[in-house]
């Protein structure tokens, strides 16, 4: 019989590094030709959407769909994962925190990649949830020695710092400005709300990695055309998914400072296919919409423990 997880379940059994390796090699995979991931869809609801996504990992025999309404309150979201060879229902699943966890761990992945390897500075934009599990990824691909923060609430980005520095005990600041958060930043992320960019590309250091990551849709820009036009490599999780949710890209392509040629996805730099780094110098950017695979290799993971522990809720038949 098929499982039903809880929130709880999923934060037990889904810790950062895990889920680190488990988008790696999804990501490997799709780079191969070894996933099958299909692009957001959406439903207009008088106060909202519904979203859905779908994905197959065809090595793992697992396929399954990620659902949630956003609009009008809190979203909540739900895995569904089958056996894709029997057809079986495995698990219905609580998914916020496995969105969460499985976000960062793309940025983290992109980061491993395409980060110089001695990075140690990062300036993180935005202190919400999803802040949290960006900034956790990054700390375990690379020496972080000190994170600078901003938002635009002082009391938010405050209470962020002293959390953050006393999770990962890291040096972790609070600053007032945008221009003090990115200068000198070997990391740079964005995870924030905004339909502006953020940062001023133009301030990026040579050598900086930009992970932007806070944004699906294509009425939203967090970084800024400076940003598109000064990365020797654009990664995207997913070309298909790019081309209808980037904002940024989208924005560039229409002004011609962008082709669609230019981006790859990020699994063929996981999978040697191309370098993510093609000088000490060269700024990169990572463009994450999320995509479904993810999700997939994220979920069965957590199915997998949930079994071999004897955790969550038996369906019924």
């Amino acid at each position: 019989m098929a499982l039903w997880l809880t929130e709880k379940d999923v934060r037990e059994l889904l810790p950062m590094d895990q889920c680190v390796q488990l988008v790696e090699n999804v990501f490997q995979q799709a780079g191969q030709g070894q996933t099958v991931n299909q692009s957001r869809r959406r439903i207009r609801l008088p106060a909202g959407y519904q979203h859905v996504m779908n994905a197959a990992v065809l090595g793992s025999g697992a396929v399954g769909l990620k659902a949630y309404v956003s609009g009008g309150g809190p979203s909540r979201s739900v895995v569904v994962l089958w056996d894709s060879e029997s057809g079986a229902l495995l698990a219905i699943m609580q998914a916020q925190r496995l969105g969460q966890v499985r976000t960062g761990a793309a940025s983290g992945v992109a980061t491993k990649y395409m980060a110089r390897p001695d990075a140690s500075t990062v300036g993180l934009f935005g202190t919400g949830n999803q802040a949290i599990t960006q900034l956790e990824a990054v700390c375990a691909v690379r020496p972080v020695r000190q994170v600078r923060c901003y938002s635009r609430t002082p009391e938010r980005r405050e209470t962020f710092a002293r959390r953050m520095a006393s999770t990962l005990k890291l040096d972790v600041r609070p600053v007032s400005t945008a221009d003090e958060c990115v200068a000198g930043a070997d990391i740079v992320i964005a995870i924030t709300n905004s339909s502006e960019p953020v940062f001023n590309g133009e301030k990026l250091k040579p050598g900086a990695h930009v992970n932007a990551a806070g944004s699906n849709s294509w009425t939203r820009r967090e970084v800024d055309e400076a940003t598109v036009r000064r990365s020797s490599l654009v990664a995207v999780d997913d070309l298909p998914q790019a081309k209808v949710e980037c904002g940024e890209l989208i924005y560039a392509v229409e002004r011609g400072i962008f082709r669609w040629e230019q981006a790859v996805e990020l699994g063929e730099v996981v999978a040697g296919r191309v370098p993510g780094r093609s000088s000490d110098d060269a700024i990169t950017l990572f463009e994450s919409q999320g995509i479904a695979t993810e999700d997939v290799v994220a979920a069965l993971h957590v199915y997998s423990m949930a079994r071999e522990r004897g955790l969550g809720t038996e369906l019924p038949a």
